[in-house]
């Protein structure tokens, strides 16, 4: 016969229950070891009052999850551990700051904060709402699986550039000083294609429009196999619709559906129901949105054993 628990064993097991239940806060709790401080930290003035901060990702011994940013010690802004890089803005023009970047864990546990760089930003300039000129001619170089270098000329503005931002895929992954015509872009996926644009700002926050494009494919992992990306994407934008045309990717099979993805989310499937046509292949597909509404545009292609393929480079279009 089970005899019941007695007033100090029913203590005992209840002390117990709760030790095992917070087990993972308890461990927590005796996470006494700081991250590492972020380095290379860099702030660039991408206006009359903003400024541009980025850094090199931290370590820990279990595990990054934030960042935040100082300016003279007062917390300005805080960024989940994904990021690397903020936008400090509503600063004053023409003012010297300093800023400096430290790292947070779970555990509350806060790095030192790294070195601090200083950054002046420009005058302002009242009424300038011209924006520079596209920055013409970029090119670039995949340095490896990881990285690929951006080369461009230079813009013009009627009162002076100040920041060049680099876009992959319409969002902005890095800016560099108004002087500067060349970016290295780090933490890339290796076997990716990669579209890259870039964009003149000025001092009164007005961007350029985009440069060309650029597609870069980072060289793949080894023994992963050739690339499985469309080649050739275009998209023209008219109004009501939009038209693609791109080329499948060699299989050794005929490709007999792709899926369209808009915006960065999927969007259809095109499905050929007889034999696919030979070569480059077209799609029209039909948008309700006005004028002035922007798109970004990817496909792939779905492979002989099933599994969907590489995605092909991205395309930007505007509804006119």
């Amino acid at each position: 016969m089970q005899r019941p628990l007695t007033a100090a064993a029913s203590t005992v097991a209840a002390a117990v229950l709760l030790t095992a239940c917070g087990g993972a806060d308890a461990d927590e709790a005796r996470d006494a070891r700081r991250p590492s401080t972020p380095a290379g930290v860099t702030a660039q003035a991408g206006s009359a009052t903003s400024v541009h901060v980025m850094w090199e990702r931290s370590t820990d011994d279990r595990a990054v999850t934030g960042y935040e940013v100082l300016q003279a010690g007062r917390k300005v802004a805080a960024v989940p551990a994904s990021r690397t890089m903020v936008d400090v803005e509503r600063l004053t023009p023409s003012t010297a700051y300093r800023f400096t970047v430290r790292a947070r864990d779970a555990a509350g546990n806060l790095s030192a904060p790294s070195a601090a760089v200083p950054v002046t930003t420009p005058a302002s300039r009242p009424g300038d709402t011209t924006p520079p000129t596209r920055p013409p001619a970029l090119r670039g170089t995949v340095e490896g699986g990881r990285e690929v270098t951006l080369t461009w000329s230079r813009a013009t503005d009627a009162v002076g550039v100040t920041a060049y931002d680099v876009y992959q895929a319409d969002s902005r992954i890095h800016s560099v000083p108004g002087t500067a015509t060349t970016a290295r872009v780090t933490g890339l996926r290796p076997g990716t294609v990669y579209t890259f644009t870039v964009r003149a700002r000025d001092a009164a926050d007005n961007s350029s429009p985009d440069s060309p494009p650029v597609d870069l494919t980072t060289a793949r992992a080894a023994g992963s196999g050739p690339s499985t990306a469309p080649t050739g994407l275009t998209a023209t934008a008219r109004k009501g619709a939009v038209d693609l045309t791109w080329t499948p990717p060699d299989t050794g099979a005929p490709v007999k559906e792709h899926q369209l993805f808009l915006n960065g989310a999927f969007a259809t499937t095109i499905v050929w129901g007889a034999q696919p046509p030979p070569g480059p292949v077209r799609h029209t597909f039909t948008v309700t949105d006005g004028p002035g509404t922007r798109y970004t545009v990817k496909v792939r292609a779905k492979l002989p054993d099933g599994t969907w393929g590489d995605f092909s480079a991205q395309r930007t279009v505007v509804i006119p």
